[in-house]
Order: C-alpha cells, then sequence, then structure tokens
C-alpha cells in the first residue's frame, strides 16, 4: 500500500491530467505535441516493501522525463489473455486441470481470455471473443491442442496479430501469457548461431505498440523441429527476447517440458498482482504514428527491481 504521501502525489497529479487526453490506444499519428501517455511495468520487492514514486528516475528517448504519476495493478483494471499453441503436444492435457484451476482463482473482476494459435492467428475460445470477468464460464473453453505439427505456423505471427486487434476498446493493464515451444520456422536454421528474426522482433514491437507485457512458459509442440539440434535453445531464447523487451517474462527455462505448470502460474499472478503504470508526457513533433520511444526507468530504493518494457508508443493509454 502506498503512504499517505504517496496518495497525494498521485491524486494530485491525477488532478491535471484529464482522462479524455489519453485514447485507450493511440492510433494513427497522435497530436503533434507532448501526450500523457501510460507504461505497465513490474516491481520485484525483496521486503515486500511498496514502490516509492520519488526513488524513480525515467528517460524517454534518452531525454530525462518526470514521472507523473504511479498507479497499483488492481484485478478489475487488468486483462489477462492465455494463449495456447495449438500445435503442443498431446500430452499438454495432462496441464489442462492446472489451467482451469489457475483461471478459476483469479482475483474477482479480473478479465480474462483464452485462445488458441493456429493459422498465425488466435482463435478466442469464447463464443463472444473476448474478455469476462466469469472465470468458471471461461475455463469451460479450455481444451487439449490439436497437436498438429506447425499448426500455429509461427507464435509470432499469433502475437502480432492479437495484439494489433486486441479485444477490447477499455483501458486496462493488458498482459500475455503464450504457452507455445516458441521457435519461429519462417527464420530458417534454429541453429544458436541464427537467432535474429525479424518476425519475432515484429511481434515484440507490436506488443510494446499495445502497452501488452508479454510472460510465456515454454512447452514443447508436437512436430520434429523441436528435436532438431538448437530448436529447445532458439525458441526459449525467442520467448525470453519478447518477454524482456515487452517488460514480462520467461516462466520456464530449461530441458524438456515442465512437469507440473502450477509454479509458474502462481508466479505469473505474482507478478500481475506486482504490477503497476507509470504516467509521463511523451513528446509526438516530428514522428510517425507508429512511432516507439525508448523507455528507461529506474529506481534508487534499495531491494526493488523494475521489469520495464524497452519500448512505449506515445498517447498509450492503461488505465
Amino acid at each position: 500500500m502506498f503512504s499517505i504521501r504517496h496518495a497525494l502525489f498521485a491524486t494530485t497529479v491525477a488532478a491535471f491530467i484529464p482522462v479524455c487526453a489519453m485514447p485507450v490506444l493511440a492510433q494513427g499519428m497522435p497530436v503533434e505535441g507532448p501526450v500523457a501517455t501510460t507504461a505497465l511495468i513490474n516491481v520485484q520487492s525483496k521486503s515486500d516493501q511498496p514502490l516509492d514514486p520519488a526513488m524513480l528516475t525515467l528517460q524517454v528517448n534518452g531525454r530525462a522525463t518526470p514521472v507523473l504519476g504511479v498507479k497499483p495493478v488492481a484485478p478489475h483494471s487488468a486483462q489477462v489473455a492465455i494463449l495456447i499453441d495449438d500445435g503442443l503436444r498431446s500430452s499438454f492435457g495432462n496441464q489442462i486441470s492446472d489451467l482451469d484451476a489457475f483461471v478459476k482463482a483469479l482475483p474477482p473482476g479480473m478479465q480474462v481470455l483464452i485462445g488458441y494459435m493456429r493459422n498465425g492467428e488466435v482463435n478466442v475460445a469464447s463464443q463472444d471473443g473476448g474478455f469476462s470477468t466469469d472465470h468458471a464460464a471461461v475455463a469451460e473453453a479450455l481444451r487439449i491442442p490439436l497437436s498438429a505439427a506447425g499448426v500455429s505456423a509461427s507464435p509470432y505471427f499469433c502475437l502480432s496479430e492479437f495484439v494489433k486487434h486486441w479485444p477490447s476498446n477499455q483501458p486496462g493493464a493488458r498482459f500475455v501469457l503464450m504457452l507455445t515451444n516458441g521457435v519461429d520456422p519462417y527464420n530458417g536454421s534454429t541453429s544458436p548461431l541464427n537467432q535474429d528474426s525479424p518476425y519475432v522482433q515484429t511481434a515484440q514491437e507490436d506488443a510494446q505498440r499495445a502497452g501488452v507485457a508479454v510472460y510465456a512458459i515454454s512447452y514443447a509442440d508436437a512436430g520434429f523441429r523441436n528435436n532438431r539440434r538448437g530448436a529447445g535453445f532458439s525458441g526459449q531464447n525467442y520467448l525470453s527476447q519478447v518477454a524482456q523487451a515487452t517488460g514480462g517474462d520467461s516462466l520456464w527455462q530449461g530441458i524438456g517440458n515442465p512437469v507440473d505448470l502450477q509454479p509458474f502460474l502462481k508466479e505469473f499472478t505474482k507478478d500481475i498482482s506486482e504490477s503497476y503504470t507509470v504516467s509521463f508526457m511523451a513528446d509526438t513533433a516530428r514522428e510517425k504514428g507508429d512511432t516507439l520511444d525508448r523507455f528507461k526507468l529506474k529506481t534508487s530504493q534499495p531491494g526493488i527491481k523494475i521489469h520495464a518494457p524497452d519500448g512505449v508508443h506515445p498517447g498509450t493509454n492503461l488505465q
């Protein structure tokens, strides 16, 4: 919880930033000049102490920029998308019960969605194709993946399309949890010497523009790609790249599939509860409509580590 001093700070800032000045997600060219913008960050504390906004320093495009407000992410303002690769091995069915329990245990009011990555896009399991606070109903849509080799086309194509067409026009902190082997089949060899995929880079930047923090759990698919030398390393490396660049985390790094998803799902829930939105002004002068501003947030507060996106899109509103 914030102290009274922090609450007064946030209230004072909010009074000077009208909600109408911050679109849900900036589309096209923003108005010229500084615009109110928010970014989603995760805070890890060694002693469970709250984040002190007064000890933050922010640089946007290398220029010192004042932090105007810091707000913890409340359950009712969080949107969580669970994206499952439809090419995962059929043994993933053993993990369905863990996912079912995870969805049902989410805090009341949190919006959740389950989608299956297939043929370069995400097929949302619910009939209305959007987020829901009815966690039990969402959990009913869980099923065993099709387990067809290469059925997702590329998990990064799927991620790009999903975040560009985020199925909600309401402001909120945006989280994605990907369950996939992470291999990009369109980038040629999975050798450790070939780890520079333009498709992974595009997905990463699309997620940054949408203000989405990407988390991932690596899980082998049904095809032969995962048995190739270096494929497991390649997929996990790509997932880590996207997660770190968006302020998220790659929750499983290891050989083979995780035996139990519960520890990683618990960690994901904890990360959501330890997330904040940060408000600041981003200058849009002479910038393209799809621009990404370099974002670097630090704290001098002892025992605190911040995970933040590398880039933000001016005018993005997540609160």
